[in-house]
């Protein structure tokens, strides 16, 4: 049989199964056009299972927290640290940098491979083998006393059950939540991200009193909690219905969006919904199968995607977040801090409330347009950073002795970077890549992208050290320059998806449409999408030769 032959096959199941749907909805007169038009507040269900979902980011966000801790507790550098000559204890910069970069390490293999469970066996499984993988990271550290290398271990580990959750937690969030929730919804990740260093800072802080291994095995150990929270939310979810239809699992899918949206399996805007969800699955089967290849040939513009998924993860670690978050306690030392604790705290605080305006601004400003404000106000923040650390900072040398009043102006520019990071490109980089992809690449694709995050996250946790012990603040210039090509990068490249199902986006990028006028694109109508063949139409097969 020739490929033409199989892909009109194809063609006739889908419309077929799509006629199967229509012939199902019922014909009384609706209360709700579609699931869309309900009142915000029958949205509740739905943002609390969002919200458990999300809290795999808390996960990650303890970790960041806490790290940066333990590099300056005094049991910690005892049992993990090197010695000099006149006896001294010191983390040495390659140390350091493998015990807090290496995570980075994991998590990126746990992104492009592990996250792929989640295809196999659904977005919850997939999330709770995550955690499963976590535990064992978490006992091998605690487990640990004197071999630094086996705290690497661990946290190699724990990063890649962190790498699962940067994939699963977000896609999970946009496969459930109604296009115009979305943005706001998935970002309760990137909240909860914050959210978790911010405790993670209290913790440290809190147990920095002890002089024994309850400085670091304490915070280690609240880690089981956050597993087993996470594992009981996710035990009593339901599955993602657009991973169900791709599995052929309609009733369940139907059976998911009713428990989901709290309406009756019989509802037609229910119907309705899932009719979408089928036709926008039947393009994406017509399309092929997939491989890794389809990341760089599938339609429509697939490659396209990918690249701007990985580009702007790779961006979001040169905005400077983690030279912050990583090493808050030993920058804050520089600029003559006395606690230096206490100063992350408040740092944690503000990257906290300050995710709550980006939750806001995601949806009313849109994601275009709050890349490019972030990226323009972190600039400028980090010009001025740079030019007080290098030009006013230090009485004598670099390194020596500090003037406060510039150090306090460098903390407060922290404070203000911090917010435009957390209002901006925190969660809006998380919400593009969610809504970024067709169902049969998104794994793999969000995999891709967040790889490219922990590798940069990697290098920058790595090396800071070492270009800070060299050049010292001359190394803020560097993240500027990142962000003056960021500015120039989103506004030729990213697309705005504001407002639009998963599903119109495939549409979008099926049309001549350039990235600045995006915004202003109209979708087609839900008829029009749900019998198109869209973009498989205009992938013919090549003829089978015999």
């Amino acid at each position: 049989m020739s490929q033409d032959n199989v892909s009109s096959t194809s063609t006739a199941e889908a419309v077929n199964n799509e006629i199967k749907v229509k012939d199902e909805i019922p014909q009384e007169e609706p209360a709700h056009t579609s699931l869309e038009d309900k009142p915000v507040s029958a949205y509740l269900g739905i943002i609390i299972m969002c919200f458990l979902i999300a809290f795999g980011g808390f996960v990650f966000g303890f970790d960041t927290g806490t790290i940066s801790g333990f590099i300056n507790m005094s049991d910690f550098l005892k049992r993990f640290g090197g010695t000099r000559a006149d006896g001294s204890l010191y983390f040495s910069n390659v140390r350091t940098g493998l015990l807090i970069g290496l995570f980075n390490v994991g998590c990126a293999i746990g992104a492009l491979f592990l996250s792929k469970i989640g295809d196999m066996y659904g977005r919850r499984i997939g999330i709770m083998s995550a955690m499963v993988v976590y535990i064992v990271g978490i006992i091998i550290q605690i487990a640990s006393q004197h071999a630094w290398y086996q705290v690497m271990i661990g946290r190699i580990i724990t990063g890649l059950a962190v790498g699962m959750l940067s994939v699963l937690c977000p896609l999970f969030i946009s496969e459930v939540s109604p296009k115009h929730l979305r943005g706001t919804l998935v970002c309760c990740f990137q909240l909860m991200i914050t959210l978790g260093i911010f405790l993670g800072y209290c913790t440290t802080f809190g147990t920095k009193k002890y002089s024994d291994s309850r400085q670091w095995r304490v915070p280690l150990g609240l880690c089981f909690a956050w597993a087993l929270c996470l594992v009981a939310g996710m035990s009593r979810m339901p599955e993602s219905p657009r991973y169900l239809v791709g599995k052929d699992r309609i009733e369940d899918a139907k059976m998911s969006l009713a428990k989901t949206n709290k309406v009756s399996p019989e509802d037609p805007a229910l119907y309705r919904e899932l009719q979408l969800i089928q036709a926008g699955v039947e393009r994406e089967r017509l399309a092929g199968s997939v491989s890794w290849g389809a990341l760089f040939n599938g339609k429509p513009r697939i490659f396209e995607r990918v690249l701007v998924g990985v580009m702007l993860q790779a961006l979001q670690q040169l905005t400077g977040d983690n030279y912050f978050f990583y090493y808050s306690t030993t920058i804050f030392k520089s600029v003559g801090m006395n606690d230096s604790f206490q100063t992350s705290i408040i740092i944690g605080v503000i990257n906290f409330a300050s995710t709550f305006v980006g939750i806001y601004a995601i949806e009313k400003l849109g994601r275009r347009h709050c890349l490019l404000i972030g990226s323009i106000a972190m600039s400028i923040c980090f010009l001025i950073y740079s030019l007080v650390g290098t030009q006013h900072l230090y009485i004598g040398k670099a390194g020596g002795p500090s003037r406060k009043p510039d150090g306090d102006a460098m903390i407060f520019i922290t404070t203000l970077y911090v917010f435009f990071f957390a209002s901006t490109w925190a969660g809006g980089v998380y919400s593009i890549i969610s809504e970024l992809y067709p169902l049969k690449v998104r794994s793999k694709a969000m995999g891709l992208a967040n790889a490219s995050n922990w590798i940069w996250g990697f290098l920058i946790s790595f090396f800071t050290s070492f270009i800070t012990d060299s050049i010292h603040f001359y190394y803020g210039f560097v993240f500027m320059g990142c962000l003056v090509f960021s500015i120039f990068f989103v506004y030729f490249m990213v697309y705005e998806t504001k407002g639009l199902t998963l599903e119109e986006i495939d549409e979008l990028y099926s049309t001549k449409v350039v990235p600045w006028k995006s915004a202003g694109w109209v979708p087609p109508s839900e008829e029009e999408m749900a019998t198109s063949t869209g973009y498989a139409g205009d992938a013919k097969p090549e003829e089978e030769h015999v």
